[in-house]
């Protein structure tokens, strides 16, 4: 009886312990928890905060995978839409702390200061901010910095434009000369530059000649720039476009004009049936049900947490293969292998040049001190670290090949 006991406490503790792990084994391979919740988890009570709404694919994103893995794991839980950057984030925080949330998650990397401050006026609350790059920094024991290695899922998509580029080449409706792609982007921040220099740097890899233009909206959500400037750059001369914007501007433009799409954060074939060749995203779900069961468990959740492909935290939708060329697949899945084994690297050095120089050295501005001085190294071993010294992206150069039509 007393070795039946023993066995039974030490398989309550090995599921205990199993509830919460580090960054990067929380989730199985397959997107799921690495364990049941805990029965408290029933107790639990989230908030989550939003930008916009279900109309922004970014936030849609986020809402989907929020409802998912809440409902998996039978947590109360309270949405919040439209909520700006800026005092009302702070408010709606405090809101949902006050109505019994004891875990708070905010989507947009302006809310973060916002959180914080509601972080220290509630410090049995545990805060969670997507894009964020503060956690590591303030050293507050309730607030957490999340991202994925979205990078990679760029670097993915953009393996797919070239293969339909290389298409267009063989075809004879472009040369090679005229594979030139446009990139819709929201702000010329590290986090858009490091997701449309991976994409580009994607392409590349399989077709050398390729070029591209980058336009700004200076907005994460609006309809009318978005089509405003994917039009601009179709004027231009681009054969294929992308975007790190969050409506449907970009894609009903390509549409329209009858020009290949590469998406983000979720298929847009509804709005480009003809066009829309493949899309890449964060999974938010692992995280999500990573922190739930957290703070179920009672468990210190990661300071900042970057969730990886074999997280099941970056994901690609299925390939349009009415639009996409012969092939792209498996030369995704090739690809997929090679970045898990480690052969393969998006940002190394040997494949792209700054200024005419490959890059050997740079200081990145990982601490985020509001100084915009680099402080960290984040090249070694022939290639630039991305996500690594924190979860938010922070390469934030102009590489040889991409122009930005708006300079």
């Amino acid at each position: 009886m007393k070795k039946f006991t023993a066995l039974l406490l030490a398989l309550v503790m090995v599921f205990a312990l199993a509830a919460c792990g580090s960054k990067n084994e929380a989730p199985a391979a397959d997107g799921s928890a690495a364990a049941e919740p805990a029965e408290a988890a029933s107790d639990l009570k989230v908030g989550f905060i939003f930008l916009h709404d279900e109309n922004s694919t970014y936030d849609k994103n986020f809402m989907d995978a929020a409802k998912a893995a809440c409902e998996k794991l039978g947590v109360e839980y309270e949405l919040r839409t439209n909520i700006p950057e800026g005092e009302q984030c702070y408010e709606t925080a405090a809101d949902l702390a006050d109505n019994g949330c004891s875990l708070i998650f905010a989507d947009s990397f302006g809310h973060e200061d916002f959180m914080i401050q509601a972080a220290k006026e509630y410090p049995e609350v545990q805060f969670c901010h997507a894009t964020g790059t503060k956690a590591h920094t303030e050293g507050l024991d309730n607030y957490h910095n999340a991202f994925a290695s979205i990078y990679e899922g760029r670097f993915l998509a953009g393996i797919a434009a070239g293969m339909k580029l290389n298409e267009m080449i063989e075809a004879g409706d472009i040369t090679a000369d005229q594979a030139k792609m446009g990139y819709v982007g929201a702000f010329p921040s590290a986090e858009v530059k490091s997701g449309y220099t991976s994409f580009y740097l994607g392409a590349k890899s399989v077709c050398p000649s390729v070029t591209m233009e980058v336009t700004f909206t200076n907005s994460w959500y609006d309809q009318t720039l978005e089509n405003e400037g994917a039009n601009k750059l179709i004027k231009n001369g681009c054969v294929l476009l992308s975007q790190h914007a969050d409506s449907m501007g970009a894609p009903s433009a390509c549409e329209q004009a009858g020009v290949p799409n590469v998406s983000y954060n979720g298929s847009t074939i509804s709005a480009g049936p003809n066009t829309y060749i493949v899309s890449s995203r964060i999974n938010w779900e692992p995280y999500f049900e990573y922190i739930i069961n957290c703070v179920a468990n009672g468990e210190a959740i990661d300071t900042d947490w970057t969730g990886t492909i074999a997280t099941g935290s970056v994901e690609l939708t299925e390939v349009n293969e009415a639009v996409a060329a012969e092939g792209t697949q498996a030369a995704i899945d090739e690809a997929i292998a090679k970045l898990e084994s480690g052969e393969l690297h998006v940002y190394d050095t040997k494949t792209f040049t700054v200024d005419g120089k490959e890059l050997t050295s740079y200081l990145a501005d990982v601490d985020d001190m509001g100084d915009f001085q680099g402080e960290t190294e984040v090249v070694s071993d022939g290639y630039f670290h991305e996500s690594e010294f924190r979860s938010a992206p922070y390469f934030d150069l102009d590489i040889d090949g991409i122009v930005n039509v708006d300079a």
